[in-house]
């Protein structure tokens, strides 16, 4: 028998029960539209969270008090970890390769300008800030350069602060009152944008040393520091990692960088994409079940066809095939319907909803039809068996 003879063949008897047919394709086209529409969120959020982190550079590391790996040494060590002060980041600014360098501290303030008053996020950074977290200044000018211990009373506005509190005013020069101090505003930064979560826009840029007392709190947050592109990161890392030993007297820090920030998160958040696509693949046993059944009964209601092609020649492979041909189109038809359904929805919702993180996982459609094909195939065995197995007399005898 002819491969064209066979598709043929396996075609015709598809759609000489088109109700039934239909709903068992029905039934795989729902298990693969699950999986993309699934992966599809899945690779959405993955891509959002990648984009999220990797606006800022990737020539960046960040140095937070605190060792993250522990070795079973006594609670009592704890109080000897020492907080970041801004002369560790001075002392880091002077490191080969280190071009930017911002300790950051961070706080709420009430921020006040002629009886408009605002609860905002207010940030203690250097001048570096612009160059480190790659945002730029819209009008006037970022915080002056100069002594980190030392800072003058100037404050940089956030783009929504801006529009908050002086409307269609212009800001530059006037003076604010942040947390009962009066800060001169100096800049008006470019609208940044959310950060998972935190705006950007709706923040105020103090001078770290000027935030460090209005907050009364010495030790930084963090400080990010921006290594030449050229340079060997792990030689940047074990140069940041020295340097803090020698002013804290032990490895009291946890030194990331922005690679090994997105390896992990690209591992945890491919995990995620692979799970949600497992709990939509569940739905695929409905359509599994649904072909086995499907061709349990065609082979019982075509006793008497088997027979006769084996009786005029037809060999058991012949059979075979024939059976596994209906069961593999069967599940190649309803993965290519469910694929195109679902990827028609997930444009759909990006396109009219460009906010959602939803993005077509293209590897993940191509496994899915790979996947229905391969459903059909293993639903298919069984029954094909069985009717390979059939002999030709009895066959006929159930006529």
């Amino acid at each position: 028998m002819k491969a064209g003879d066979l598709i043929g063949f396996a075609g015709g008897a598809i759609s000489a029960h088109r109700l039934r047919s239909g709903l068992t394709i029905l039934g795989i086209t729902v298990g693969i539209a699950s999986v993309v529409l699934l992966t599809s969120i899945g690779e959405g959020v993955r891509q959002f969270v990648m984009s999220e982190f990797t606006q800022f550079g990737t020539n960046i590391i960040a140095v937070v008090p605190g060792k993250s790996n522990t070795f079973g040494t006594s609670a009592a060590t704890i109080n000897t970890v020492r907080p970041l002060t801004i002369d560790d980041a001075q002392s880091l600014r002077r490191l080969p390769n280190v071009l930017a360098v911002v300790p950051t501290i961070q706080g709420n303030a009430n921020v006040e300008f002629e009886g408009r008053q605002r609860r905002a996020m207010v940030f203690g950074v250097t001048h570096d800030m612009p160059v480190v977290w790659k945002m730029d200044v819209r009008s006037g000018q970022f915080l002056p350069d100069g002594d980190f211990t030392t800072g003058r009373s100037v404050a940089v506005l956030g783009a929504k602060m801006r529009e908050e509190l002086f409307g269609a005013d212009n800001p530059l020069g006037a003076r604010i009152r942040v947390g009962g101090e009066r800060f001169q505003v100096l800049g008006v930064m470019e609208s940044k944008g959310q950060m998972l979560g935190f705006d950007l826009d709706d923040t105020l840029f103090l001078p770290v040393a000027k935030a460090v007392e209005l907050f009364d709190q010495e030790g930084m947050m963090e400080i990010d520091i921006v290594y030449a592109a050229d340079a060997d990161v792990a030689q940047i890392v074990d140069t940041v990692k020295r340097r803090m030993m020698q002013r804290h007297g032990a490895e009291d820090v946890t030194i990331t960088t922005q690679d090994e920030m997105l390896e992990v998160l690209n591992s945890v958040l491919n995990v995620l994409t692979l799970g949600i696509g497992a709990l939509g693949g569940i739905s695929l046993l409905v359509g599994a079940v649904g072909i086995l059944t499907i061709m349990t009964i065609a082979v019982t209601e075509r006793t008497a066809e088997i027979g006769l092609l084996r009786a005029i020649g037809a060999r058991r492979a012949h059979i075979l095939g024939l059976f596994l041909a209906e069961a593999v189109g069967l599940g190649a038809l309803g993965g290519i319907i469910g694929c195109i359904g679902a990827v028609g929805v997930v444009e759909a919702i990006a396109f009219l909803v460009p906010a959602m993180p939803v993005r077509t996982a293209w590897i993940y459609v191509l496994a899915s039809l790979l996947l229905a094909t391969l459903i059909g195939l293993a639903s298919g065995i069984a029954p094909a068996l069985r009717a390979a197995r059939m002999l030709p007399l009895e066959a006929l005898r159930a006529e």
